[in-house]
């Protein structure tokens, strides 16, 4: 069974999209104080569903989303103000990306890799998955 299409859009396909993975800084979110102001570790995934044909026919970056600019973005947020949750963050992301690129659907997710903890653990997070209808219904 191939990939179903969406409906008024001859030929695109649902599952295009274009991702970054493991995109890595030093935040300032948690918490704890201590989270908020040393800081913790911090690695986003971002996918961004857009239909990739007409740029895959041109090869030009211009029918398409330049994930450098996606990259730029997720960095100057996540490294600006602080957030206490997770949830708060990604949805920051969010706003951001809707607003700057065209794309149907976004997932983000965020994994704290330096967690405060009582244990040891690789990593907590938050993953969020959004069409852009619903977030701009909000």
């Amino acid at each position: 069974m191939g990939p179903r299409l969406r409906p008024g859009r001859e030929g695109s396909r649902l599952n295009d999209r274009i991702f970054i993975e493991g995109i890595k800084f030093h935040g300032y979110h948690g918490l704890t104080r201590m989270e908020r102001q040393i800081g913790v570790r911090l690695s986003v995934d971002v996918s961004l569903w857009i239909d990739l044909e007409r740029s895959a026919r041109s090869d030009s970056v211009r029918y398409t989303v330049d994930y450098r600019k996606v990259h730029e973005r997720v960095v100057a947020i996540g490294r600006g103000s602080s957030h206490k949750l997770l949830e708060s963050f990604v949805a920051s992301l969010l706003d951001a990306l809707f607003d700057e690129f065209k794309v149907d659907r976004i997932a983000v997710r965020v994994r704290k890799e330096t967690p405060v903890l009582d244990g040891i653990v690789d990593s907590v997070g938050v993953e969020m998955v959004r069409a852009r209808e619903e977030w701009a219904a909000r």
